[in-house]
């Protein structure tokens, strides 16, 4: 691999992490409300909560930008070791959906949970590095 390559699987890594975690907390903003329909039976249910949620663009915006960046994670992937994508994009996209649920109000993580995240995003790094 050579210099480009590997920064365009880098763009392609925290693109994807970026698509990934930071719309988490939005589609769970955007799904606020789901759990107050209630219908007779379970298929009037499931139609009646996909309208809800389809329906909402709080809901459908954050979703097809979580949607666009498995596109471009299967993209990257055409390029990129399997073995080292996975370990990045998903350390990457724990920590913006910390900084995602922050933007939104989300309560700051504590330290043990601070302490769990540190120690996946080191364990990626050492994946990568190795």
């Amino acid at each position: 691999m050579d210099f480009t390559e590997i920064l365009q699987s880098g763009i392609g890594f925290i693109l994807t992490a970026l698509c990934w975690g930071f719309t988490n907390p939005f589609i769970k903003r955007g799904s606020v409300g789901i759990e107050r329909i209630k219908k007779g039976n379970w298929l009037m249910q499931t139609v009646a909560e996909t309208w809800f949620l389809f329906t909402n663009w709080r809901y459908v915006v954050p979703l097809a930008i979580n949607l666009s960046g498995s596109a471009v994670y299967y993209y990257t992937l055409s390029a990129a070791d399997i073995t080292v994508a996975v370990p990045i994009t998903n350390s990457l996209a724990l920590v913006f959906t910390i900084l995602g649920g922050l933007l939104v109000g989300e309560p700051m993580p504590r330290g043990k949970e601070l302490a769990g995240m540190m120690c996946i995003v080191l364990g990626a790094a050492l994946c990568v590095t190795s």
